[in-house]
C-alpha cells in the first residue's frame, strides 16, 4: 500500500513539515473560593483555536480545536465529511510552510477530485481567508465588536452555588435521557428569566437567549449557568447578550478564559457542595475582610 505520508515531504506545493508549538493546555490564575477564603492557585485550561482545512487550494472548513494532530484531524474530517473513502485518495496532506500553522492543505488525486466534485463545490463551510487563522484574530474581531460587561453586579457563593443546583432541577430532558444540555439565565435578584434544554449546547443557549430576548427581559439578565464546559463560542454570545458572569459544570477552554477576561466577564466553575473556581472577573464575588486574598 502506497505510504501517502511521505507525499507531505515530497511535494514542493505543501514544503516540508513545520514544528508548530503545541498549545494543548495553557496555565491560568483563578481562585479557590469557599465561604470563607478565596485564595489564587495556578490551573491548566485545554487549548482551543481555530483550525482551517483547504481542499485544492481553497478554504473548506474551520473547525474549533485543541492543537495537535492536526493531519489526523484533517484526515478524519475529509472521510467523515465523504470527501475521501480510503488513504490512496489523498495525493498530498500536511502544513503549508507559507501560511498559519492553524492551517492544512490536502490535495486529492484526480480520479477522487471528479467524484467528489459536487462536494467540492459547496465549499458553504467557511469563508475566511487562509491566514490569520488564530485565536489572537478572533479576539481582536469579537472585541471590536462587543463592548465589555459592565460592572456593578456582584454575587456571593451562595448564590452561585444556588443558580447551579437550580440547572439541575429543572433539566427534565436530561433527567429522562441523559442526553441533552442546557442554559438557565438569572436575574439581578436571582429571578429565572429562562431556562432551555437542547441535544446542542450552543442551542440551548441560544434558545434560552432567545425567549429572553423575545420577552423583553434579557436586558436583566445577569448570571448564565451552563452545564456544559465554556467554549469560546458560548463566551462570544453571553457577551453579545451583555449577560456578565458564566457558571459552568465544567472549566472553560483557554480560549474561552482569555476572551472572558478581556471582556471584563466572570467565569467560574463549581469544584464541590461550597467550593467554587474563578476563571477570571472575580470582582464580582461578594467578599468579608478575608475573603479573596491575592487580589489586586
Amino acid at each position: 500500500m502506497k505510504n501517502y505520508f511521505m507525499t507531505i515531504i515530497q511535494d514542493k506545493r505543501i514544503g516540508k513539515r513545520v514544528d508548530i508549538k503545541k498549545r494543548h493546555t495553557q496555565q491560568f490564575r483563578v481562585f479557590e473560593c469557599n465561604t470563607d477564603t478565596c485564595d489564587p492557585i495556578s490551573m491548566d485550561l485545554i487549548g482551543e483555536e481555530p483550525f482551517l482545512i483547504r481542499i485544492e487550494d481553497h478554504p473548506y472548513s474551520v473547525v474549533m480545536r485543541t492543537p495537535g494532530n492536526e493531519i489526523w484531524h484533517a484526515a478524519g474530517f475529509c472521510l467523515g465529511e465523504g470527501l475521501v473513502n480510503r488513504p490512496e485518495d489523498i495525493r498530498t496532506i500536511g502544513y503549508d510552510v507559507d501560511l498559519d500553522p492553524n492551517v492544512i492543505d490536502i490535495w486529492l488525486t484526480k480520479e477522487r477530485k471528479n467524484k467528489i466534485g459536487h462536494l467540492l463545490k459547496r465549499k458553504s463551510f467557511v469563508s475566511q481567508t487562509s491566514c490569520g487563522i488564530c485565536g489572537k484574530e478572533m479576539l481582536k474581531d469579537i472585541q471590536s465588536s462587543v463592548q465589555p460587561a459592565p460592572d456593578g453586579f456582584k454575587l456571593s457563593l451562595d448564590r452561585a452555588m444556588t443558580c447551579i443546583a437550580a440547572l439541575s432541577k429543572n433539566q427534565k430532558f436530561y433527567q429522562r435521557t441523559r442526553g441533552s444540555h442546557a442554559a438557565l439565565l438569572f436575574g439581578p435578584d436571582g429571578e429565572t428569566l429562562a431556562f432551555a434544554e437542547d441535544v446542542g449546547r450552543h442551542n440551548g443557549l441560544d434558545k434560552a437567549v432567545g425567549k429572553a430576548f423575545l420577552d423583553h427581559t434579557l436586558a436583566r439578565a445577569r448570571i448564565l449557568v451552563l452545564s456544559s464546559r465554556i467554549s469560546y463560542e458560548l463566551v462570544q454570545k453571553a457577551a453579545r447578550a451583555r449577560i456578565p458572569v458564566i457558571i459552568s459544570n465544567s472549566r472553560p477552554t483557554a480560549l474561552a478564559a482569555t476572551m472572558g477576561k478581556s471582556l471584563n466577564m466572570t467565569l467560574a466553575f463549581p469544584v464541590g457542595e461550597d467550593q467554587i473556581m474563578v476563571v477570571c472577573g472575580e470582582h464580582r464575588f461578594i467578599h468579608n475582610s478575608n475573603y479573596m486574598r491575592g487580589i489586586s
